[in-house]
Order: C-alpha cells, then sequence, then structure tokens
C-alpha cells in the first residue's frame, strides 16, 4: 500500500494575492504562521479578493525579515513592513466577521490601488486579534486569519487528478489555493477522513471546501475559464454546492515539513 504524505505545503500572504511555496511552516493560533494575514479592502473596510479582481491573483509576495512583505507585479514593486505601535486602527469585513486590523500605510494604498485599478488599502491583523471560527466546527474556540473561515485547507493530487481527467487541458493546484496537498491516495479519499496526524500535528477534517468562481481563474494570468467550474459541477456538486478541499482545525501548534507522513486516524462520513 501506497502511504500518504505531505506533498507541498502552501501560505498567501496577502488574502486572495498569489501564493508561496514552503518546504516546511510552523501553525501558530492563526493557521501557517504569514497566512493571510495582510488583506485588500474597499473604502469602508470589506474585504476585497480575486472574486471581484481577478489581477489580485498576479501580485506576488515576498516575505523580507521582520515579517514584512515586498509585493510586486511586472516591473513595479512595493516593500511593507509590518505596521508599528502608532499605525492607524481599522475595522475590517470578512464575510460576515468584524475584525481589529492596523493599516499598513499609505504607500501601499497607493501602489496597490495603482495596480488594481481600483481605491482600495491594505490592512494586517495583529497579534492581538481574534477572529474566532464558526462555533457550528470549532471545537475549543479555535482562531483564524483573513482565510475565508479555516486555519488549513487539504487536497490531494489525486483529486486534481480525477479533475484534470475530464478537461481538455490541465489546470494547476493552484487554481484552489490549498495550504497542504498530500499524495498517495486515492481520488477524494480526503471526503472521508474526520481525524488525521501530519508528521506529529493531529487534525480535525471538520468542513468540505464550497467553491466559488476562483478556480475559474488563471493564477499565472488572471483570466477566467468557467469551464473549469462547469467540469467541477459535473461530478462534484453536492445540495447546490460544489465541493473540493478539506478544511482542517487542530489544537495548539506544531510543525510540519514536506514528505510528513499523513495517517488517518478516524474516517467520517464521505462528501455526498
Amino acid at each position: 500500500m501506497t502511504e500518504i504524505s505531505l506533498s507541498a505545503i502552501h501560505i498567501y500572504p496577502v488574502k486572495s494575492c498569489a501564493g508561496i511555496d514552503l518546504e516546511g511552516v510552523s501553525l501558530d493560533r492563526f493557521g501557517p504562521r504569514g497566512d493571510r494575514r495582510w488583506m485588500v479592502v474597499d473604502g469602508t473596510g470589506r474585504f476585497l479578493s480575486q472574486r471581484e479582481l481577478a489581477r489580485m491573483a498576479l501580485v506576488r509576495v515576498s516575505q523580507l525579515p521582520g515579517g514584512g512583505l515586498l509585493l510586486s507585479l511586472g516591473d513595479t514593486e512595493c516593500g511593507v513592513a509590518v505596521p508599528g505601535p502608532g499605525a492607524p486602527f481599522a475595522e475590517v469585513t470578512v464575510w460576515d466577521d468584524r475584525v481589529n486590523a492596523v493599516d499598513a500605510g499609505d504607500g501601499a494604498a497607493a501602489w496597490l490601488s495603482e495596480v488594481l485599478a481600483t481605491e482600495c488599502r491594505l490592512v494586517y491583523m495583529p497579534g492581538e486579534s481574534r477572529r474566532a471560527v464558526d462555533p457550528d466546527y470549532a471545537r475549543r474556540g479555535e482562531t483564524v486569519s483573513f482565510a475565508d473561515g479555516f486555519p488549513l485547507l487539504l487536497i490531494s493530487e489525486a483529486s486534481l487528478g480525477a479533475l484534470n481527467e475530464r478537461l481538455p487541458h490541465e489546470v494547476s493546484m493552484n487554481r484552489f489555493r490549498p495550504n497542504l496537498v498530500v499524495s498517495g491516495c486515492e481520488p477524494f479519499a480526503e471526503d472521508g477522513w474526520s481525524r488525521i496526524r501530519i508528521g506529529a500535528v493531529e487534525m480535525d477534517v471538520v468542513k468540505a471546501c464550497s467553491r466559488c468562481a476562483i478556480p475559474s481563474i488563471d493564477q499565472a494570468t488572471g483570466e477566467r475559464d468557467p469551464y473549469i467550474n462547469r467540469a467541477l459541477a459535473d461530478f462534484r456538486r453536492f445540495e447546490r454546492q460544489i465541493l473540493f478541499g478539506q478544511n482542517l482545525l487542530y489544537q495548539g501548534g506544531g510543525e510540519l515539513r514536506r514528505g510528513d507522513p499523513v495517517e488517518v486516524l478516524a474516517q467520517g462520513a464521505a462528501v455526498g
């Protein structure tokens, strides 16, 4: 029997901008360290994403010493430091949650407004901010960053392979923006897991991920291909939702490294 293993780790420092591939990552109470602690907001403080601005996919992100970021698009770039103690407070909205954040400054706002062709600002979630995971799924008061709702999203390579068999051209995993990618299991095996261990970290598999329009966006070009979601709907629609990938919760922290073994500790009811 093929052993299941962790084949890739990704974080997305700025919600809905390009991701970063990692060899290893620490887990803190927000999720993978550095994941979605930054977010682009409109003039009302509401989050912006590729759903409205597909061009966000083209904004590349590099991590700088001290927690800052280097944002780039084409031949233009912008360095952003973690806001200091005197940074303006901002209450922002991500989905139905009101979250305490701090503004990242006029320089970042001006750069993003220009490259995204819309007035916007960049905000940061400081360490003292708390955003609770939906209590319908949280076991012990888990918290999350600016991610859509959960600290970790897992997808298997085999599940993507099953989708690609139905497409006229293959698509990359980055369209689905997982944190963790696993190999060595059957397609959609993750749908039937309820508790797993990756390395030394135990995790609950709590909710299938309902997909929006973002998988239709080519992360390298920003172009939309609605055929992707139509193909997904043909075989992954359950009760009016297109499901692909599983959201995870964990207690405490821990370290994950690419190549870590994945052990299925308990099975649950499969999706569908």
